[in-house]
Order: C-alpha cells, then structure tokens, then sequence
C-alpha cells in the first residue's frame, strides 16, 4: 500500500470499549448519529430554561473536556454543549476518513442542522478555531457570535516549538513516532503536552494532571488515535495552502457574526504576533491579550475567557435582547450585572472593561489594539496545531 493510501480503520460499530470517558459534575454525554459520522455531545443543564445555545470545538489531541472548565461560568448565559470531533474524545473515525478542516467543518455544520440549535454562540480552539471560523464563513445563519482561543489561523513564520507537531502531517512520521516512543508512559506524554500547552503547567491541579493521564491512557489503547492526530495534522498544513475563497484568512473576512479572539502571549504553538492580523481579519472583532496565558487560555484563565464572552455578549446586545425577554416573561427583573463571576480567583486577570487594560490582559474593540505592549501582537503570516488543545 502506497503513503498516499488510506489505511483501514474498523467500522465504528466494532471498534474495541477501551474504558469510559471522565464526565464531571453536573455534564451530561451523549452520541448523536449524522450522516457519516457519530459525535459524542458534552452539555450542561443552564441555570435557566431559554438560555441561547452555545457550541465549543476543541484543537488538535483535544476533546470536549477541554471547555469543562468554561462551561459552568457561563452557564447563566448561554445553553452549553461541546463536541468531540470525529476520531476524537469519545466520538469514532469518521466513515470516509476525512479528517480535513472542510471534513470537520461539515460535521459541526450537519451537527447544528439536525440539532434545530442554530444560530449558536460558536466557540473554537485551535484547529477549532479554524474549523468554527470556516463554519461562521460558509454558514452564517448558524452564527450568533463567534469565539476563537488561539485560532490556528496560517501564518509564515511557524514557531520552531510547534514544527513536531507539524511533523505529524508528513506520511510515516506518526508511525515512526510511535515506535520511538513506545516506552514513554502516560504521565510522560502528558507532561509533555502541558509543557507545549501551558504557559505555566504548574497552574494545573494534581486532580487535573491525574484525569489527563487517565484520559491519555485511554487514547493509547485507541487503534485510531494516531491516525486521526496524523490525518487532522495533515488537514490543518493543508488548509493553510488553500488560496482564493477557500483561504482561511479569506474566510476570515467574511465572517459577519461578532467575534471575541483570545491569544496568549505564552503560546508556543499559534503565533502571539497573529493577534493584530486576525482582529484586522475579522471585521467586527474585539480581541483579548493574555500575556501569561499559553495555547488554551480557557483552561488556564477560564474565568478571564468568560469575562471577555460577557463583554462580547453585551457588545452585541445579546444580553440586553436576554433581560427584555425575562423581564416580559415575568421571570424577574433586569440583571444590569449580569451574575458575573468572582474575579478575585487565582485565574483571574481582572476585569475586561471596552478598549481599557487590565491587569494581566488588554481588550480591544474593532480592529486595532492601541493599548497591547510595543511587539507583543506585530503583523505575521499558518500556525501549527496543539496536540493538547
């Protein structure tokens, strides 16, 4: 069989039970059968009935674990669901093995069109940061907001710590990679992982470092795992060659929902100097610097990320459209503070006010970021993606 072959991957329906996938507090799995594919559905119940939706898509090596954090500090204003893309979390391989960002795209699409959810609050990390912003490009009708946390967006200049993960792209290296690290344990690659994804590992709980080697452990035993990291790897250099309208960037340009972007200046996987570009990129885009953050900010500073959300959701006037509705409906009265949660948390940068700075971050509003440090988001050009994000 030639490299450029596709290899054979069981039917999901005899795939090997390689142990249950963590659920937390208060979340809720469930599978959803579509049209050449299956997804697992990660949700919370909201605090209140008639919340608008809202949709997560994890990064590369990812899962819908990767917005728990999230989730319930937003639950009083949106109706959270997250998905495990195909080959990913607890969902299998897609029928046709088209792990592109288009493939992936068309699963996060037919997911919203057979749900009725749609339009949603649409967030993205990554490679889901690229696939929401193909999905809000072709499908605006789907869209309310737009949400994007390291935005695997291409750029020219890659980061030398994100070219192995790139690597994963070339035929044979997955396989190669496998072999030379057959001995690593569990713990070792997660260690690694946080290394690459963290700006500070040490931000991570020991419960959290102990379900995270639970969760790879069980990704190991998966005989698809490397093969969907290989196959979406490979998506993601490929979607950055695409010019004319199918071009990220070009994408980017015609999304029309609000859009809140989020970079971390830790990040060694996504370019910190991307930020100034996608907010010029996205023509009605606020964006939110985290100095000490790294690859996915919504699990280091998930309070600061929701904050941001909030500001987005009043910028847009979703949440004045929220208290007209509750106060019509005799639900209460209006909330002008919105149940914002505590920002004295260890993960807490302070509060995201407008254009102003704030302690650890800086907000912009439209397409410029007057108040970022001098080189902190200078113009770039592809990316490469997480394994752990």
């Amino acid at each position: 069989m030639s490299s450029t072959e596709l290899p054979f991957v069981p039917p999901a329906n005899v795939l090997p039970k390689v142990g249950a996938v963590r659920v937390a507090e208060g979340e809720r799995l469930r599978s959803v059968e579509l049209p050449g594919a299956t997804l697992t559905v990660r949700s919370r119940p909201p605090a209140r009935e008639g919340l608008p939706p809202a949709l997560y898509v994890h990064g590369l090596g990812g899962s819908s674990q990767n917005w728990s954090a999230l989730m319930p500090l937003l639950d009083d204003v949106v109706d959270s669901e997250a998905v495990d893309l195909p080959g990913f979390g607890d969902s299998p391989p897609p029928d046709d093995g088209d792990y592109s960002v288009t493939g992936h795209a068309r699963a996060v699409i037919r997911y919203l069109d057979a749900s009725g959810r749609g339009p949603v609050h649409l967030f993205g990390n990554s490679l889901g940061g690229a696939i929401t912003t193909r999905v809000a490009a072709v499908r605006p009708d789907l869209v309310r907001t737009l949400t994007l946390v390291s935005p695997a967006l291409p750029e020219i200049r890659v980061q030398r710590s994100a070219v192995p993960t790139g690597l994963l792209a070339v035929p044979g290296v997955a396989p190669l990679f496998t072999r030379l690290t057959r001995t690593w344990t569990a713990e070792q690659r997660v260690r690694g992982v946080m290394a690459l994804c963290y700006g500070d590992p040490a931000r991570v709980t020991p419960e959290g470092f102990r379900n995270a080697v639970q969760e790879m452990e069980r990704r190991l035993r998966l005989p698809y795992f490397w093969d969907a990291m290989a196959r979406s790897a490979r998506g993601i250099v490929n979607a950055y060659t695409l010019g004319g309208q199918q071009g990220l960037w070009r994408q980017a340009e015609r999304v029309l929902a609000p859009t809140l972007l989020v970079y971390g200046g830790r990040d060694q996987l996504v370019g910190f100097r991307m930020a100034q570009k996608a907010a010029r990129a996205f023509r009605d885009s606020r964006l939110v610097t985290l100095p000490d953050a790294g690859h996915v900010a919504m699990m280091e500073y998930p309070e600061t990320v929701a904050l941001a959300f909030r500001e987005l959701l009043e910028d847009s006037g979703e949440l004045g459209t929220q208290r007209a509705r509750r106060s019509r409906s005799g639900a209460g009265r209006a909330e002008s503070g919105t149940g914002r949660p505590d920002t004295g948390g260890e993960g807490d940068t302070g509060a995201v006010d407008g254009r102003k700075s704030v302690a650890a971050g800086t907000v912009a509003t439209g397409t410029r970021e007057p108040g970022a440090r001098a080189g902190d988001a200078s113009d770039g050009e592809g990316t490469d993606e997480s394994m752990g994000g």
